[in-house]
């Protein structure tokens, strides 16, 4: 048993001893990352979209919908919604998604990364409006929280900012980092997504990162038109988006995580059966 408790979860008890053993054996969420790719059917997604832009002032895209979608799983599955630190597995308290834009599209433009927690009675609408917003202040000349820290930290030397950090590691690791510190900082998330379909790219997979906690990466790439077969045999073309995923395998086997996104699929396929209705779809939870 861990000595301390944490700020952002507890430790997971209905945790197989298998499972227990794995981060004993692979300690890093590199060599424990696994690879997925999704490609998503956009034919009704595309309709709701052009139908909810043509009555709201405020458009949304893919990555709207796949961000509210997400959420809703991690909160439907919330064995997704675990991570490791210190060789154990913990439950995260609550549903937290980090994702970052560019302020402008512009090369030399800087990127902006956004943490928020997601409540699950929230509706779609409010889910827009909590993006819109974030992204419109993260854009701003307004500093951000990440901002004032770096600035602080860069002034350090180097040598003391190794060391610095080293520390904060050594922190987590034994649950004494303070929550003051945790809960703002975007590497301590459920989940990363980066839109580079937003900025006219493919997706790609991403590493996990070895600072914070976060156990799961998606990256959303460009739409596109791509030639398919239909039922009866015939060449046809349809719209799709391919989502890259990294996963840290250690929180949980890949059955569980293959379900979850398909779960994930329908929401983003049929978006109009459950945003109308403001109810996301229920699997039956593993045991």
């Amino acid at each position: 048993m861990p000595l301390f408790n944490r700020p952002d979860g507890k430790l997971a008890t209905d945790v197989a001893p298998f499972r227990r053993m794995m981060p004993f054996l692979m300690r890093t969420r590199t060599e424990s990352a696994v690879y997925f790719e999704q490609d998503l059917d956009l034919t009704r997604t595309q309709r709701f979209i052009d139908d909810y832009n043509a009555t709201h002032e405020r458009r949304i895209t893919v990555f709207h919908l796949f961000t509210w979608a997400i959420a809703h799983v991690l909160h439907e599955r919330p064995r997704m919604n675990r991570f490791v630190m210190g060789n154990r597995i913990y439950q995260r308290d609550g549903v937290w998604i980090s994702y970052s834009a560019k302020k402008a599209l512009a090369d030399g433009s800087p990127i902006v990364v956004i943490k928020r927690k997601f409540d699950p009675k929230m509706t779609f609408q409010e889910t827009v409006d909590f993006m819109h917003g974030d992204l419109k202040e993260g854009r701003s000349d307004k500093k951000s929280h990440m901002d004032k820290e770096l600035s602080f930290f860069l002034k350090l030397p180097a040598m003391l900012l190794a060391w610095g950090v080293g520390m904060v590691r050594w922190l987590d690791s034994v649950n004494l980092l303070p929550g003051s510190f945790i809960h703002p900082d975007p590497m301590y998330a459920s989940m990363f997504i980066a839109n580079l379909g937003s900025v006219k790219l493919e997706s790609a997979f991403h590493h996990l990162y070895e600072y914070g906690n976060i156990p799961l990466f998606a990256a959303l790439g460009r739409t596109k038109l791509v030639p398919v077969v239909d039922e009866s045999g015939a060449v046809t073309s349809r719209k799709v988006c391919s989502i890259k995923y990294t996963f840290d395998e250690r929180i949980e086997d890949g059955l569980y995580c293959a379900h979850s996104l398909e779960l994930l699929r329908t929401m983003v396929e049929d978006p109009r059966a459950f945003i109308e209705s403001q109810q996301a779809p229920r699997l039956a939870r593993a045991a």
